[in-house]
C-alpha cells in the first residue's frame, strides 16, 4: 500500500511538472505571436498601410496643407521607403499640438522635433542645426559669429520673443534695440519669420535671428538673398545648437526602431531635402555640410 502510494505520488508529481512545462511552453509561443505582432505595428500604428503625420498646415519651411515643406518631402521619402500610402492629420503647431494629435492616437509620427523634448519619444536625429542671424549681404554683418560682437551693439536686430537667443541677446545688452516679434502665434494667419524678413529687407531692422530652417528657407527665396550665419560659438546664455529627430509616443518602440532604420539607410537623401530648402545643416563639430559631404553614408 505504501508503495502504491509513493508511486502515486510520484506520477501526480509527473504529471504536474509537466503540466507546468506545457503551460511555460504555451506562454513562451504565446509571447511569440505577441512578439510577431507587435513587430509588424499593428498594435503600435493607427494605421498599419499608412504613414500618419502629424503636421502643421501652415508653418513653411516645415510642412502646409499643399504638401511644400520639408517634412512634407521626408514624409513622402519615408512613406515611399515603406511601401505604405501617406496621409496627414494638420493641427497648428501652438499649445496642444502633441495631444491633440500624437497623443489621441490620430497619427504616428512628428517629422521634426527637438531631440530631449518630453513631449514625445524622440528617434535618433538626422540632423544638427542653430539659430542664425540673417542679414543683408555686404551690410558689414557678414562675419559676425557671435552676439557679443561689438558691430551688433547700435543695430536693430529683430528677434522671437521668448526663444534662447532672446535670452543670449540681454546678456549682451542687445534688447534696448532689438524688435521682438511674437512666439505664439496662428500660423494659419501669422508668421513671424516671414514678416521679420520682410522687414529686414525692407530696411525697417538690421538684422534677424531666426531658427536655422527658416533663416536658410527665407534668406535663400529672398530678393537678393539674404546671409545667413549659424551662431554656434556662443559662450553665454542657452545653447542655439540643436539635434532634430522624429517624434513618437512614448510606447511605441518598435516603430520607433523602424524610423531609426530609415533614417541611417537614407541620410544622404534626407540632407539633400535639407539643401534644398536652404537648411544650415551642422556636423558634430559644428561646420556646415556643403552637398558633396551631405551625399555621402554617415
Amino acid at each position: 500500500m505504501h508503495h502504491r502510494a509513493e508511486r502515486s505520488g510520484k506520477r501526480r508529481a509527473l504529471l504536474t511538472s509537466l503540466f507546468a512545462s506545457a503551460l511555460l511552453l504555451e506562454g513562451i509561443c504565446t509571447a511569440l505571436g505577441q512578439t510577431a505582432a507587435t513587430d509588424d505595428l499593428s498594435i503600435e500604428l493607427v494605421d498599419p498601410q499608412s504613414l500618419r503625420v502629424c503636421a502643421d498646415p501652415r508653418n513653411m519651411p516645415f510642412s502646409n496643407e499643399k504638401g511644400e515643406g520639408l517634412e512634407n518631402k521626408l514624409a513622402e521619402l519615408f512613406a515611399a521607403k515603406l511601401n505604405k500610402k501617406l496621409d496627414y492629420v494638420y493641427f497648428p503647431q501652438a499649445t496642444g499640438f502633441v495631444r491633440m494629435t500624437l497623443g489621441a492616437h490620430r497619427c504616428d509620427v512628428i517629422m521634426g522635433f527637438p531631440q530631449g523634448d518630453d513631449l514625445v519619444q524622440g528617434t535618433n536625429p538626422y540632423y544638427r542645426t542653430a539659430y542664425a542671424l540673417v542679414s543683408k549681404t555686404g551690410a558689414g554683418l557678414d562675419d559676425v559669429t557671435t552676439l557679443d560682437d561689438a558691430r551688433l551693439k547700435s543695430k536693430h536686430i529683430g528677434i522671437v520673443a521668448g526663444t534662447p537667443p532672446a535670452t543670449n541677446m540681454a546678456v549682451n545688452g542687445l534688447m534696448v534695440n532689438a524688435k521682438p516679434y511674437p512666439l505664439v502665434i496662428d500660423t494659419r494667419i501669422d508668421s513671424s519669420a516671414l514678416a521679420m524678413i520682410k522687414d529686414l529687407t525692407a530696411g525697417d531692422i538690421d538684422a534677424a535671428i531666426l531658427w536655422g530652417p527658416m533663416a536658410g528657407f527665407y534668406a535663400k527665396n529672398a530678393n537678393p538673398p539674404l546671409h545667413v550665419t549659424p551662431l554656434v560659438k556662443e559662450t553665454t546664455g542657452p545653447r542655439l545648437v540643436y539635434r532634430i529627430g522624429m517624434g513618437v509616443r512614448s510606447a511605441d518602440q518598435n516603430w520607433k526602431r523602424q524610423l531609426n532604420r530609415l533614417i541611417q539607410e537614407n541620410q544622404p537623401a534626407i540632407n539633400k531635402v535639407l539643401l534644398d530648402f536652404g537648411v544650415p545643416i551642422l556636423d558634430e563639430n559644428n561646420r556646415p555640410i556643403g552637398p558633396e559631404a551631405a551625399a555621402k553614408s554617415p
